[in-house]
């Protein structure tokens, strides 16, 4: 049977800080797992961290069917609403980067991939083998199935983009010194990851949605921004909630719509997108965010 966790660390993970203690046990379905906390820079990590194997057992097509204990919604049953993010994110990508070489990290099904196309030529990587056999059949982008580690392109890119991926990694220093080597000069990379210091977080404790079993690296806007600084990269830019306009994530909720009544989320969605843009004793009040990273 392959181990499940990793020796417990000593150190932070982003800082190397010796000031870590207990910070949550998280138990979810049929996962338990301890997160601390570095004093220093804020970071909050599970410790011990899942193996490698062990974590890359989780996507499979039960992952992406929504029928296993730690799931994700697949994206292909509602392409078209989706699209209308998609859209809107590599509209601001191009504000900075009008075409070039583009990889996304942690692909999935290559659909962002498939609008970033139009502008871009197109590379993607995904651990699930699954979901990479269906991008390839479906999709003009060179994609690959490989872990992170493994990951080793003959070019650079324009643009990088992590959706949602980087809390996925238990080592964020390595994978952030990778990606700016990865880069072009003047290129960018955009991550998205939820601001674990912001209300939303802070005020749901341990029951906060965003403790789930693949997240081994749980980050704030400060020790992100540091890390991406002290990396080497230039400037970075962060987005509160996201980087995209309002009616873009209302279009893609129509997806998940079966009736009339369901359009009084938006009356929610709508709030929380505004709540996005306010802080309360200096701390935001939503945890979305999006940062752009300039080398």
């Amino acid at each position: 049977m392959k181990a499940k966790f990793r020796r417990k660390s000593k150190y932070c993970p982003l800082c190397q800080s010796e000031k870590i203690g207990h910070h949550y046990n998280i138990k979810k379905s049929d996962y338990v797992f301890n997160t601390d906390r570095c004093s220093d820079c804020g970071f909050i990590f599970m410790n011990p961290g899942y193996t490698d194997s062990f974590v890359e057992s989780f996507y499979t097509d039960k992952y992406y069917g929504e029928s296993a204990d730690y799931s994700y919604f697949d994206e292909r049953k509602t392409e078209k609403y989706c699209a209308y993010v998609w859209k809107s994110r590599i509209n601001n990508i191009r504000k900075y980067v009008k075409s070039g070489n583009f990889l996304d990290i942690g692909c999935s099904f290559g659909l962002f991939l498939k609008y970033a196309s139009k502008y871009f030529k197109t590379y993607g990587i995904e651990i699930s083998k699954y979901s990479s056999d269906y991008a390839n059949k479906h999709s003009d982008s060179i994609i690959e199935n490989v872990s992170w580690d493994k990951y080793s392109p003959k070019k650079k890119f324009n643009c990088i983009t992590m959706i949602e991926v980087i809390e996925h990694f238990m080592f964020p220093r390595e994978v952030i010194s990778k990606i700016y080597d990865m880069l072009e000069p003047e290129g960018v990379a955009v991550i998205q990851t939820a601001d674990m210091e912001a209300w939303q977080s802070l005020s749901a404790g341990e029951n906060y949605h965003y403790y789930l079993p693949g997240h081994l690296s749980y980050f704030s806007e400060k020790n992100l921004t540091e890390l991406l600084l002290r990396t080497g990269f230039r400037k970075v830019k962060v987005f509160r909630p996201v980087d995209f306009p309002l009616y873009a994530k209302l279009l893609k909720s129509r997806g998940n719509f079966i009736k009339i009544s369901d359009y009084r989320k938006w009356i929610h969605i709508s709030l929380y997108h505004l709540k996005g843009y306010l802080r309360r004793k200096g701390k935001p009040l939503t945890s979305s965010m999006v940062i752009y990273a300039f080398k």
